[in-house]
């Protein structure tokens, strides 16, 4: 039998080991039971029982009644940034000068300082924004055109650093040139794929990214169009040659492989297209986009998790990238746009699937580890409002400094992947406990663009950061 053992039995058999070896065993109570402790503790108190006197371990909720995150909480945060920044600071002196990516680079590194902006208002963390992003345009090197991991990022966002700073004419020169890589994303003959971090929705990314923060009509609408008609166009091809029109009208490849995934597959497309900014029409979305969202959603492992792609059948990667992380925005966004409650519930079972799962050992990254995971937490509790998904999501932050550093695989990465996943984690650690809704001008890296869907406005910015909270 062991010859012939189907992969997920296989999985099955093994999978408690395979967890134990990829993720943390969560420490934590869930919700009901966390609320469920404290109701009895009140009620032994009202019968006159003597409690036993608080640990540091006592499961409490990290927020009050109104959803506010408790003082001790937001004091831990702010020492922790502080902590994280100095560490990053120490580590770029031996990183690589040429990387410029938003995803692990010096872009990334403008970003944020721009948020410590945003959150602080301390004009210093801006014009440190800037040194960084003219590190990054001095350095363009044309070879991709994402806003992830290509030119559109630097590009992207020193325009909008500079629109800031009033420097109109340096804002309109990066724009420009942003907008010259366009046509080498909408040729149907090149190999450029559709994906997120390395294709087309990649660079739409960019685009919307730039009429949000700067306004719209930044980027006119028919060049949006454009790139939208492309990735549409370059879906239908492929879902005909698979000979899978009816099934998934729009299907989508990175080298050969049709990936599930918010990174290089399909659920970070279809999240693009059904951004509203993106102007994609209802007839598109409900005759080709919804039936596509539902074709992934039927390769869904029993566990709730997704495959890493279609043709994979192992239940191992419950990342950002690869797995339910990712998948869950897909399937939100979808609830917004067709106000379907299939959606609504895969989301809330993709969100159990990562509180059991999503402590990963790999790290403290976005794309593969726990403060991506960490954020999926957030987005849902902005959706539903319900509180068990903000709690998970305090707990998901105290998780990634709950574990020794060398229990983040550093043995094996050596300090220069610590250091580069705690740039790509950091961003979402000034922002991710400080506001119950993530803020919607600005389009996370995790999330994009979440403020098109109607968002409520954001909470005043309120000196996490401050000196004097």
């Amino acid at each position: 039998m062991g010859e012939t053992m189907s992969k997920r039995l296989k999985l099955h058999l093994g999978g408690e080991a395979e967890m134990e070896e990829r993720a943390f065993a969560n420490p934590f109570p869930d919700y009901e039971a966390a609320t469920g402790a404290l109701l009895a503790a009140g009620a032994a108190e009202e019968t006159g029982c003597v409690r036993p006197p608080a640990t540091t371990d006592e499961p409490g909720l990290p927020f009050h009644q109104d959803g506010k995150i408790i003082h001790n909480l937001i004091r831990r945060i702010q020492t922790k940034i502080k902590d994280l920044l100095q560490q990053m600071e120490e580590g770029l002196k031996t990183a690589d000068p040429h990387d410029c990516s938003a995803y692990t680079g010096w872009t990334g590194i403008a970003l944020l300082y721009l948020q410590l902006y945003r959150v602080t208002c301390d004009q210093t963390y801006l014009l440190r924004s800037l040194d960084y992003v003219k590190r990054t345009l001095r350095n363009l090197n044309g070879r991709r055109v994402t806003f992830l991991c290509g030119d559109a990022g630097p590009l992207a966002v020193g325009a909008v650093i500079y629109h800031k700073l009033r420097s109109d004419c340096e804002s309109q020169e990066c724009i420009t040139k942003l907008l010259q890589l366009q046509r080498a994303v909408v040729c149907q003959e090149s190999d450029l794929p559709d994906e997120l971090l390395y294709g087309r929705a990649g660079y739409l990314y960019a685009l919307l990214y730039l009429n949000t923060e700067i306004g719209p009509g930044t980027v006119c609408e028919s060049a949006i169009k454009e790139v939208v008609n492309a990735i549409i166009e370059s879906g239908k091809t492929l879902s005909r040659e698979e000979r899978k029109t009816e099934r998934c009208p729009l299907l989508y490849q990175w080298h050969r492989k049709q990936y599930v995934g918010a990174a290089h597959g399909m659920a970070g497309i279809y999240y693009m297209l059904m951004q509203p900014a993106a102007k994609v029409d209802q007839e598109t979305l409900t005759e080709m986009v919804k039936p596509s969202i539902d074709y992934v959603r039927h390769k869904k492992f029993r566990s709730g998790n997704y495959p890493s792609s279609l043709s994979n059948e192992t239940d191992r990667l419950v990342h950002w990238c690869h797995g339910a992380p990712g998948v869950i925005h897909m399937l939100m966004q979808a609830y917004k746009v067709f106000k379907e409650e299939k959606y609504l519930k895969e989301a809330m079972e993709c969100s159990d699937v990562i509180w059991q799962r999503g402590l990963l050992r790999k790290g403290y990254g976005i794309c593969h580890g726990t403060a991506g995971n960490g954020y999926s937490f957030l987005s849902l509790y902005r959706l539903t409002q319900d509180k068990k998904y903000l709690y998970r999501a305090c707990k998901a932050w105290l998780a990634l400094f709950t574990f020794s550093p060398m229990s983040w695989d550093q043995r094996r990465h050596g300090f220069q992947h610590l250091n580069l996943t705690l740039r790509r984690g950091i961003k979402r650690l000034t922002t991710s406990v400080n506001r119950t809704h993530p803020d919607p001008i600005l389009p996370d890296l995790l999330d994009p663009l979440m403020g098109f869907a109607g968002s409520p406005a954001a909470q005043p910015a309120g000196g996490m950061l401050s000196s004097t909270s």
